[in-house]
């Protein structure tokens, strides 16, 4: 059994002689820029009481028919996080990620199942990252009316945070003018327009095929919701898991678990990959 440090070296070792690395990314690697994790209920009620007071849980207020049934709460919530990932800078870890990863032989890809933007933010090639549930900054109709999708950066949403309420008009599809709706990938979602993704996920899978020697560095991706996991482990032939709760790998000659925060531990990689 390796140590916690033998492990660092390893991981190290591995990134410091890739020719291709694949970044993949759940909503633990927000946390160290300060975004909630809504990991169980409690989490998810304690970032959003006024939905927790409603008897609404995240599967309620995350899925298109809380935009028919409650349109001011689901724009409020959807509100908020949008104005939320705005104003959030990402952390110091997506830098050390984005180092890393311009300087590989053989280039990089990320794929991200969180919908905040914040590789792109942080400086990541918009064609090099996948959002495989979609994105806040996109919106779509709500019908939909077809297969269009626009930019949100024209929407400024004020929030009631008390009550989580959308105070101002909720933005409308051009094309129909029923209410839009963020361009995620929601529960029980079957009017979610796919076109976007699909095509980035196309430029994925272009990449992933042509390489056989890549590592993956997997960061806060969980096991209740495993799309990155399984894209992560099905890519790789070195394969890093950095985790605050649930950082273990199934063969440790393939992989290295390494527990912490993102931050925390690209910090303690990037140290010793200069040493």
């Amino acid at each position: 059994m390796r140590t916690e440090e033998e492990n660092i070296e390893l991981a190290a070792d591995w990134i410091r002689n890739a020719r291709g690395l694949l970044i993949t990314a759940g909503a633990g690697m927000g946390v160290d820029s300060g975004l909630p994790d809504f990991r169980g209920p409690e989490g998810f009620w304690r970032a959003y009481p006024a939905l927790g007071e409603a008897g609404l849980s995240f599967q309620d207020i995350a899925a298109p028919h809380a935009f028919k049934a409650h349109p001011k709460l689901a724009w409020g919530f959807y509100g908020h996080r949008l104005a939320l990932y705005r104003r959030t800078v990402p952390h110091a870890g997506f830098g050390i990620l984005r180092r890393w990863a311009e300087g590989m032989p053989e280039g990089y890809r990320v794929f991200t199942s969180n919908v905040d933007g914040h590789f792109q933010r942080a400086g990541f090639d918009p064609d090099k990252v996948h959002e495989c549930h979609g994105s806040i900054h996109v919106l779509q109709c709500t019908v939909p009316c077809g297969e269009q999708t626009w930019s949100a950066d024209d929407f400024a949403p004020e929030v009631d945070e008390a009550r989580c309420l959308l105070r101002n008009t909720p933005p409308r599809c051009p094309r129909c003018g029923s209410m839009a709706r963020p361009n995620i990938l929601m529960f029980d979602d079957y009017s979610w327009v796919e076109e976007r993704t699909e095509e980035s996920r196309s430029r994925l899978d272009a990449w992933t095929h042509l390489r056989r020697d890549i590592v993956v560095i997997e960061l806060g991706a969980g096991t209740e919701i495993a799309t990155a996991r399984y894209f992560g482990e099905r890519h790789a032939a070195r394969f890093i898991r950095i985790n605050a709760r649930q950082a273990g790998v199934r063969d440790n000659r393939w992989g290295v678990g390494l527990p912490g925060t993102a931050l925390g531990v690209l910090t303690a990689l990037d140290e010793a990959i200069g040493r």
